[in-house]
C-alpha cells in the first residue's frame, strides 16, 4: 500500500512538473534585461524580456516582441536550450502515458505485475531525463544571457522551468526508487481474492 501511495505521489509530481516545463518552453519571459544602467531603466520604465522564441520590450503601455526566427544568427546557447526544452517536453508524452498505464486504478487484461513494474521504471527514467534536460536549459540560459546583456531579474518562465524540473526530478526518483519490487508491484490495489 505504501508503494502504491508513493507511486501515485510521484506520478502527480511528475505530471505537474511536466506541465511546468511545457509552459516554460512556450513562454518568453525567461530573463528581464536592461539596455542601459539599472537606474536609467527604472527611470525610463523600459525593460527588455528575453526568451527562447522572442526578445520583447516592455515600456509603459507597450509590450512588443521580436521573434527569433533566423536560426543561423542565433547564439548557440539559445539553440541548445531550445533543443533541450523541446526534448524535455516531448519526452514527457510517452513518460506520462507509461505512468498512466501502471496506475493502480488501470487494468490492462491479466498482465503480470512484472510487466507493469518495467513500464513504471521506464516511465520514471524518462521523467528523470526530462528533468535533467530542463535543469540544464534553465541554468544555462540565464548564465549565457548575462554575458550578452545586463540581467535585472529572472522571469516567471525561468521560475516555472526550475519548479517544473525539480518536481519532475523528485517524482521520477520516487517512481524509480520507491515502487517496490517486480513480484509485488500493483498488488496493493487488488482485492484479497485476486492476491491468493
Amino acid at each position: 500500500m505504501v508503494a502504491t501511495c508513493l507511486h501515485l505521489a510521484g506520478f502527480v509530481c511528475s505530471f505537474i512538473g511536466w506541465i511546468g516545463v511545457v509552459v516554460a518552453t512556450a513562454t518568453n519571459d525567461w530573463v528581464v534585461t536592461c539596455g542601459y544602467t539599472i537606474t536609467t531603466c527604472r527611470k525610463m520604465d523600459e525593460l527588455g524580456s528575453k526568451g527562447l522564441w522572442a526578445d520583447c520590450v516592455m515600456a509603459t503601455g507597450l509590450y512588443h516582441c521580436k521573434p527569433l526566427v533566423d536560426i543561423l544568427i542565433l547564439p548557440g546557447y539559445v539553440q541548445a536550450c531550445r533543443a533541450l526544452m523541446i526534448a524535455a517536453s516531448v519526452l514527457g508524452l510517452p513518460a506520462i502515458f507509461l505512468l498512466i498505464t501502471v496506475l493502480p486504478c488501470i487494468r490492462m487484461g491479466h498482465e503480470p505485475g512484472a510487466a507493469k513494474y518495467r513500464r513504471s521504471q521506464l516511465g520514471g527514467i524518462l521523467i528523470i531525463l526530462l528533468a535533467m534536460c530542463g535543469v540544464v536549459a534553465t541554468i544555462w540560459f540565464p548564465v549565457c544571457a548575462h554575458r550578452e546583456t545586463t540581467i535585472m531579474s529572472f522571469g516567471y518562465s525561468l521560475y516555472t522551468g526550475w519548479i517544473g524540473s525539480a518536481l519532475c526530478l523528485f517524482g521520477g526518483c520516487v517512481i524509480v526508487c520507491c515502487s517496490g519490487d517486480a513480484q509485488t508491484f500493483g498488488l496493493g490495489s487488488g482485492t484479497v481474492g485476486e492476491r491468493g
